[in-house]
C-alpha cells in the first residue's frame, strides 16, 4: 500500500518500506530554492522516524537529476546572500542528516547532477546511473569552492588528484568514466534505470535495516579513526547487533534451514 505527503518542490512517497523522493522543479533542472533545500531535510527526517521505512530512494524529475543551487533565486534576493549562512542552514543539514541515516539512501541518477546535486549524489550509499547522466563539480565556473560535503566524500572516493582535476577544472564525468572511477555502482540505460533500482531496494526493504544501519554508522567513522578504534567500535555495534530481533532471526533460519524473515528490529 503506498501512502504520500504533499510538498511543493518535492514528491514524497512510501511503497513496501520504500521512500521514494524525487526533486520536482524540472524547469530548472531541479535546482535548489529555499523551499526545496527546507522540504528535503523534513523529507529526511521523516524518512528517518518512519519505523516502517526501510530504504530511501532520491531521484529527480523530468531530464535531471539536479543542477545545483538556482542561481536565479538567488538573483531576486534582495541584497547580498551570506553563502555561509546558506550552507549552515540550507545544504549542510541535508548532507549530515543523509549521512546520520540509519537506513540505506540510493541515488537514481537520471541525468546531470552539478553543484550541490553533485554533493547530494557523493552523499547517497549507492549511485545506480542511467547512461546518460553525469556529474560534474561546477562551482569553479562561476569562482566558488566545493561546498555540501564535496570536498570530503570527492578525494575519499577517487583520491586526491583526480579530486583536485575534477574540482579545479569543473570536469563533467559521465556514467561510464563515474563507474571506472568508482563514483557510482551501476550504469544502465535509462528505461532500465527504474528495474535496476528495484534490485537494491527489494533487497533493503527486507534486509536487517538495524545491522545495515550500524554498518553504515561504522564505515562513516572508518575515514577518521584508525584500526585501534574501529576494532572497538566493532565490538560495540557488534554487541548491538547481537542483541537484535534480526540476529534471534537470522540464527533460527540458520539452523532451521529456511530464508530468514528480517524485520529491520
Amino acid at each position: 500500500m503506498a501512502t504520500t505527503k504533499t510538498f511543493t518542490c518535492i514528491l514524497y512517497s512510501v511503497e513496501n518500506n520504500v521512500v521514494y523522493i524525487t526533486l520536482n522543479r524540472p524547469e530548472v533542472f531541479n535546482a535548489f530554492n529555499d523551499e526545496m533545500s527546507y522540504e528535503l531535510q523534513d523529507a529526511l527526517k521523516m524518512s528517518a522516524s518512519d519505523t516502517l521505512v526501510r530504504c530511501i530512494v532520491l531521484s529527480g524529475a523530468g531530464k535531471a537529476f539536479c543542477s545545483g543551487q538556482d542561481l536565479k533565486a538567488i538573483k531576486e534576493v534582495a541584497g547580498k546572500r551570506d553563502l555561509s549562512e546558506s550552507l549552515h542552514k540550507r545544504y549542510n543539514p541535508i548532507i549530515r542528516a543523509m549521512r546520520n541515516m540509519p537506513k540505506p539512501i540510493i541515488c537514481a541518477l537520471n541525468g546531470v547532477a552539478a553543484g550541490a546535486g553533485c554533493s547530494i549524489a557523493l552523499a547517497c550509499d549507492i549511485i545506480v546511473a542511467a547512461e546518460n547522466s553525469s556529474l560534474i563539480e561546477v562551482f569553479v565556473n562561476v569562482g566558488l569552492v566545493l561546498d555540501s560535503g564535496s570536498s570530503y566524500f570527492l578525494p575519499r572516493i577517487v583520491g586526491s588528484t583526480k579530486a583536485f582535476e575534477l574540482a579545479t577544472m569543473g570536469s563533467k564525468v559521465s556514467a561510464n568514466e563515474a563507474l571506472q572511477l568508482g563514483i557510482v555502482n551501476k550504469v544502465v540505460a535509462l528505461e532500465q534505470l527504474h528495474e535496476a533500482v528495484k534490485t537494491y531496494t527489494d533487497y533493503y526493504a527486507t534486509a536487517p535495516t538495524k545491522a545495515i544501519g550500524l554498518m553504515k554508522k561504522m564505515l562513516n567513522k572508518s575515514f577518521h579513526s584508525d584500526l585501534d578504534k574501529m576494532l572497538d567500535y566493532e565490538a560495540y555495534c557488534q554487541q548491538i547487533a547481537g542483541n537484535s530481533a534480526d540476529n534471534a532471526e537470522g540464527v533460527m533460519a540458520f539452523n532451521e534451514k529456511r530464508k530468514p524473515v528480517f524485520k529491520g528490529e
